[in-house]
C-alpha cells in the first residue's frame, strides 16, 4: 500500500512538490543547527548485542557527560503495555545496561505509558532486571504515579496555547537520560522514533489511584499540524537534558503503527547523542521521505539537532545496504496534509 500511496501522491506530497512553496523557501532550506552529528548504525542477528555495540561506537561522546551524572534514566517506548512489537524489548534494555556496567551508575527505568505503566513492566519482564543487574539498583518508575512535573505550553485545536504537564524526572540535571526507542510507523506523524518517544512519553495522565481522569497527552492531538509543532516545542524544552538515544530496529513495525502494525526484520540498532540525527538515519533506513516528518524538520530549524544528511557522519553499516521500505499507515494521505495550506482558520487581516 505504501508504494501505491507514494506513486499517487508524488507530485502532491513528495519532496518535489515542495519546491517553490513557502515550506521549501522557508523551513526546508533554513536550519538553526550547524554542528555535525555522528550516528552509529549496527546490523546483526542479536538484538542485545547490536544495541550494546551501537552505544560502544559512540562511547567517546557519551562518556564525558555520563561521568558527571549521579544516575541514569532510561526512557522506554511502551505505547502499548500488552503488544511486545509496539514496545521496548527487554533485550534492548539489557544491551543498554551492558554498556552502562563499567560506569556503575544507579539506573531508573521511567515511563508514562498510555495504559497502565506497571502492567507493561510486568508483561515485558522488565521486573527481571533488578536481579540481573544488581550493580545498577534498577528502579522501575511510573511517571504518572510519581506525579512531579514541569509545565510547557503547546497549541490546541483552536491554535490557542494550552499548558501540559511533563514528567519532571526527564528534566533532572543529575540524570543522564537515555532514550530507548523502537523503529515504527505512526498514525499521525508518519514515524515514531527517538523524539516522538521522548516528547509524547513525557506528558502525564492520572495516576492509577486517582479517581478523576485526565490526560495531557491528548492535548498533542489537536490537529495534524499542531501535533508536529507541539512536539517541536516540547523537544526544545527537553533537549538540554537528553543524553544518548538508541533506536531499536531489530524488529521494527510497519503499517498501522505505533501499536497495531506488523513486524519488519530490519536487524539494526542506531545510536547517537543527537536525537534528531539518529531519527534522520532511522527514517532513511525505513525508506521514508525525510521531508515528510515535520516535527524533525522543525527541530532542526530551531536548533535542537541535525537533520541535514550532508552533516551527519554514519559509522558502521552503509544505510543503503540495510534499508527496508516500510509500508506506511493507512491514513498516510491525511497525515501528510500538515504540509499543505491551512484553510480552517480565519483569513489574514491587517
Amino acid at each position: 500500500m505504501a508504494m501505491d500511496v507514494t506513486r499517487r501522491n508524488l507530485l502532491r506530497f513528495g519532496a518535489g512538490a515542495l519546491v517553490g512553496s513557502p515550506f521549501a523557501s522557508g523551513l526546508a532550506q533554513v536550519s538553526g543547527y550547524s554542528e555535525r552529528a555522528r550516528v552509529s548504525l549496527i546490523h546483526g542477528d542479536d538484538r542485545r548485542k547490536i544495541v550494546y555495540e551501537s552505544l560502544k561506537a559512540i562511547e567517546d561522546q557519551v562518556r564525558p557527560r555520563l561521568r558527571t551524572k549521579k544516575y541514569v534514566v532510561i526512557k522506554p517506548n511502551n505505547v502499548s503495555t500488552r503488544n511486545q512489537l509496539a514496545a521496548t524489548h527487554l533485550d534492548a534494555l539489557r544491551g543498554i545496561l551492558d554498556f552502562l556496567e563499567p560506569y556503575k551508575k544507579p539506573v531508573v527505568i521511567a515511563e508514562s505509558s498510555a495504559g497502565p505503566t506497571r502492567e507493561g513492566y510486568e508483561n515485558f519482564h522488565y521486573t527481571r532486571l533488578a536481579s540481573e543487574y544488581k550493580w545498577a539498583k534498577v528502579n522501575l518508575v511510573d511517571l504518572n504515579e510519581e506525579a512531579r512535573y514541569e509545565v510547557a505550553h503547546i497549541l490546541d485545536a483552536n491554535l490557542h496555547p494550552v499548558p501540559v504537564r511533563l514528567a519532571k524526572r526527564l528534566f533532572d540535571p543529575d540524570a543522564y537520560i537515555i532514550c530507548s526507542a523502537v523503529m515504527k510507523t505512526h498514525n499521525t506523524v508518519i514515524a515514531t522514533l527517538s523524539v516522538k518517544n521522548m516528547t509524547l512519553g513525557a506528558p502525564l495522565h492520572q495516576a492509577p489511584s486517582e479517581k478523576q481522569r485526565w490526560n495531557d497527552k491528548r492535548h498533542y492531538h489537536g490537529g495534524v499540524r499542531q501535533t508536529h509543532y507541539g512536539m517541536m516545542l516540547t523537544a526544545q524544552k527537553m533537549a538540554p537534558f537528553w543524553g544518548a538515544t538508541v533506536v531499536d530496529g531489530f524488529e521494527g513495525m510497519e503499517g498501522n503503527g505505533p501499536a497495531s502494525g506488523t513486524p519488519v526484520d530490519s536487524r539494526v540498532s542506531i545510536a547517537s547523542t543527537d536525537y534528531i540525527a539518529a531519527d534522520r538515519i532511522a527514517v532513511e533506513a525505513m525508506g521514508i521521505d525525510p521531508a515528510w516528518l515535520g516535527y524533525l524538520l522543525f527541530c532542526n530549524q530551531v536548533g535542537v539537532g541535525q537533520y541535514d544528511r550532508a552533516k551527519i557522519d554514519v559509522i558502521g553499516e552503509d544505510v543503503a545496504k540495510v534499508t527496508k521500505k516500510y509500508a506506511l499507515h493507512k491514513d498516510i494521505e491525511r497525515e501528510l496534509q500538515w504540509m499543505g495550506e491551512m484553510t480552517e482558520v480565519p483569513p489574514k487581516l491587517g
